[in-house]
Order: C-alpha cells, then sequence, then structure tokens
C-alpha cells in the first residue's frame, strides 16, 4: 500500500493545528494524533476523444468550401455511427493566411497554397469506444485526431475510497502507538480530509497522443487502433485524532 507524508504526535495538554482547535485537550483528555496519506485507483470508463483535421487551399472560398464538406463528413459518420450529437462539442475552428516564413507553410507555399483551415472537436464516449470513434473520424478526413482525456464518471467514490484507505490507515498506527505506550486504542474524535490535485498515472494533465493521416491513407478500410483506458488515481490526505485509555 503506497503511503506518503506520515506523522504521529502524542498529544497531551497542548494545542492541536488550528484546523482542529475545537478538540478540548487535557491530562484526562489524551489523544494521538496522526496524519498519513493514501491513494485509490480504477480504470477510466469515460474518454473525451480529440478529432479534428487540417486543409490547405489556394484562395478563401475554395479552401473554406473544401473544409465544409470535410467537416460535416466527419460529423455524419459519427453520428451514423451512433454517437449521440450533445455527445459532440466544437472546440476549434479556424481559417487564416499561410505564413511563408513559417519553417511547416515553406513548402506548402511554394505550390501556390496560401489558406489553412483547422477544426477540432471533443467527443465524449464510453472507454470502449474510444478506439471506434477515432477510427471512424480519421477514416473520415480527421487528419489531425488522437488526443484523449481520460476521465470517470464517478470520481467522487474513488476519492472517497482513497480517504477511508487513508483514514484506515492512521487508525492502524495509532494503535500500534498506544500499544508501544502499554495503553488501548480509543474512538475516534476528529478528523479531516485534505484532497490533492486529481492525477493521471502519477502526473496532472491529460493523455495526447496525435495521429495524422494523409487523405489517401483515410480511404483505406483501416482497422481500430489498439487503445486501452488510463488508470485514475486518487489521493487523500487524512488528519485524524484518536482518544487513549
Amino acid at each position: 500500500m503506497k503511503t506518503r507524508h506520515i506523522a504521529a504526535v502524542l498529544t497531551v495538554a497542548f494545542a492541536l493545528p488550528l484546523y482542529a482547535q475545537q478538540i478540548a485537550i487535557s491530562k484526562e483528555n489524551k489523544t494521538i494524533a496522526i496524519s498519513t496519506s493514501d491513494d485509490a485507483s480504477a480504470l477510466a470508463d469515460i474518454a473525451v476523444v480529440t478529432v479534428g483535421f487540417s486543409s490547405y487551399g489556394k484562395d478563401q472560398d475554395g479552401t473554406y468550401a473544401s473544409a465544409t464538406q470535410t467537416s460535416n463528413a466527419i460529423i455524419a459518420a459519427l453520428t451514423a455511427a451512433g454517437v449521440p450529437k450533445d455527445a459532440i462539442q466544437s472546440n476549434d475552428q479556424n481559417l487564416s493566411l499561410i505564413e511563408p516564413e513559417r519553417d511547416g507553410d515553406k513548402a506548402r507555399y511554394a505550390q501556390g497554397l496560401r489558406f489553412e483551415f483547422n477544426q477540432s472537436w471533443h467527443v465524449t464516449v464510453p472507454a470502449s469506444q474510444a478506439a471506434k470513434v477515432l477510427n471512424i473520424a480519421i477514416t473520415s478526413g480527421a487528419n489531425n485526431s488522437g488526443g484523449i482525456d481520460w476521465q470517470l464518471a464517478h470520481d467522487d467514490a474513488l476519492q472517497a475510497e482513497a480517504a477511508r484507505k487513508a483514514l484506515e490507515h492512521a487508525r492502524q498506527i495509532a494503535s500500534s502507538m498506544a500499544e508501544g505506550l502499554g495503553t488501548k486504542l480509543g474512538p475516534l474524535v476528529y478528523a479531516s480530509n485534505q484532497t490533492p490535485n486529481r492525477l493521471y498515472n502519477g502526473y496532472v494533465g491529460t493523455s495526447n497522443a496525435t495521429v495524422e493521416v494523409s487523405a489517401e491513407a483515410a480511404k483505406v478500410n483501416l482497422k481500430p487502433l489498439a487503445i486501452t483506458p488510463e488508470r485514475i488515481t486518487k489521493s487523500a490526505t487524512v488528519y485524524a485524532v484518536f482518544s487513549i485509555e
């Protein structure tokens, strides 16, 4: 069991931290205070898949017209596959001039291309459907896709499990201390839960692996990628005060 920030103090006739000042401490009310952290983890059951495309053209109207066709084709393919419309949210859409001095645009500019269009969406589906959605989008023209934000439908339950584990560990430590002092551990008289930031596999943030395919590859009957959900970890830090006999 992974545990961090463990501190144990036998408190007799001195003040507790500010957030626990309501507890009366005296020679008749002896306590053991424990601060400890623990984790709980579970596989993500929700996937927010980023799909999008980039296209280029020689003039503004032509670039926009071509982008409109690609945009509607991607959404039509997703909805035809059963993705609810309210599960698809627009993220970004932008028509801009190509910059001839930018490294990625020098070759395009030399070919006579002058405009660039970018569009992307966030598609929220069960984690098991992430690969399917990504495959449908890419084979429909979404040549700039692949970012996945893994989530839990009920992450509060995972947070509660982390807090429960931390409190139970605090009780075990306090019980061992009480035995060492030749006494017995009494009931819990105070507890607080300090919740750290959400963690994804040990780091805060989003998985963002982008897949780019050519227009030719999008026409091929490609099989879905092998994608597996991330394991999401929640941490809880508990400060607990137990009475002793």
